[in-house]
């Protein structure tokens, strides 16, 4: 018996975590300080790629990336359905208008067959942006994506804020790590606390183009540099410039400080999620569940672990969980079927495979502090439910 809520996700803010903070605190510099240069270092070191620049929540971070690409009202961009609001709405604040392409069965990322349908039924060039979705931890196949966008000419931008420390082998057989940017133009990633990197609120953009790092490190701070490259003139060591309009979405150094320390726990985080993940997948085989697909090139990152149990039998086992003191929860609701995006157009019955998705999906307890007894309970009243 438990007597305490097990929430679906929750951070870890270890003793080492609450140091770093309180050092930072004491110091010089509460923002726009070394200690956000140095998550950038770090995070981009990790991952493999070139630049990391840091900002104040996931959502900011697609904004950024919509904006260092130019994007402009009446941009076609092609994202997901199942996935938070804000991998479609960081592109509609530029007035993009938004496609969504279905999802695949398995993986519950985006069906890359069905995007290369949406592709060929336009000419070339249609579409700015393709924004798919690492849903749940799970890494799209970035590789097949790079070819595509080599023909049809859109970018990448990876929506990855399930799936720091996740990977995949590629056609070459080298480890690719989401966010190092080998095939993707930009990747995205959240610090909300639910996720593996936990910094209250923060996220970041990852590139291996100077380019569109420079765009995005520019709007991040209301289009103003004092890099004395890219100022037009430069009257002494105070000046600065304020080249483009831009916005205030930076994040503090008490956070990045979070964040260094929670970076060391990333792959440590990676495999005890796997562990429960494994535990849970044991449990169920016998029951009517549909547990998680991993293929076998993919380190599935497990922000999440979805079930899909009988329609009929999902709210009465959210709410029966709940009694219990289990707080599972469903995720997401198609974003095409949102009112706001009802108004374009969008309608149930649309992404059909996104929709089943829904009907039978429940998110169940997944963080690396989760002890046995909390997984044993959780595991006890699913299949006391659903053995019913």
């Amino acid at each position: 018996m438990i007597d305490h809520n097990i929430s679906y996700g929750h951070q870890y803010i270890s003793d080492e975590d609450i140091q770093a903070v309180v050092e930072t605190l004491k110091s010089d510099y509460l923002t726009q300080g070394p200690k956000i240069g140095e998550f950038e270092k770090n995070f981009a070191g990790y991952l493999g790629c070139q630049y990391a620049c840091m900002v104040s929540n996931g959502t900011a971070a697609l904004h950024l990336c919509a904006m260092a690409l130019g994007v402009k009202s009446g941009d076609k961009v092609i994202t997901t359905p199942i996935t938070f609001v804000a991998s479609a709405n960081g592109f509609r604040y530029l007035g993009a208008e938004i496609v969504f392409c279905d999802i695949d069965p398995n993986t519950y990322c985006m069906d890359l067959d069905k995007l290369e349908q949406i592709l060929v039924s336009s000419p070339k060039g249609t579409y700015k942006a393709v924004v798919p979705v690492d849903f749940a931890g799970y890494p799209v196949d970035e590789e097949r994506l790079r070819k595509l966008a080599d023909e049809y000419g859109f970018a990448i931008v990876v929506d990855a804020c399930h799936a720091p420390g996740g990977s995949f082998i590629d056609s070459k057989g080298a480890k690719q790590m989401v966010g190092n940017c080998t095939y993707a133009d930009l990747t995205c990633f959240s610090f909300h606390p639910v996720k593996h990197i936990a910094t209250g609120e923060g996220g970041a953009v990852t590139t291996n183009r100077k380019d569109l790092y420079e765009r995005v490190a520019l709007y991040r701070t209301h289009g103003i540099t004092k890099s004395p490259d890219l100022l037009t003139q430069n009257d002494g060591g105070w000046y600065y410039e304020m080249q483009d309009l831009g916005y205030n979405y930076r994040i503090t150094d008490f956070q990045a400080a979070l964040g260094i320390s929670q970076l060391k726990r990333l792959d440590w985080s990676i495999r005890r999620r796997n562990e429960i993940a494994c535990k849970y997948d044991e449990a169920f085989k016998d029951f009517p569940i549909k547990t998680p697909y991993r293929a076998d090139n993919i380190t599935h990152a497990f922000h999440l672990y979805i079930i899909q149990v009988d329609a009929d039998k999902r709210k009465g086992l959210y709410n029966f969980l709940r009694t219990n003191r289990i707080f599972a929860q469903v995720l997401y609701i198609p974003a095409h079927t949102m009112p706001y995006y009802r108004q374009f157009g969008w309608k149930t019955g649309d992404m059909p495979i996104a929709e089943d998705y829904y009907q039978h999906c429940l998110a169940l307890p997944m963080f690396p502090t989760l002890t046995e007894e909390e997984q044993d309970w959780v595991i006890e009243k699913v299949k006391e439910y659903v053995g019913e």
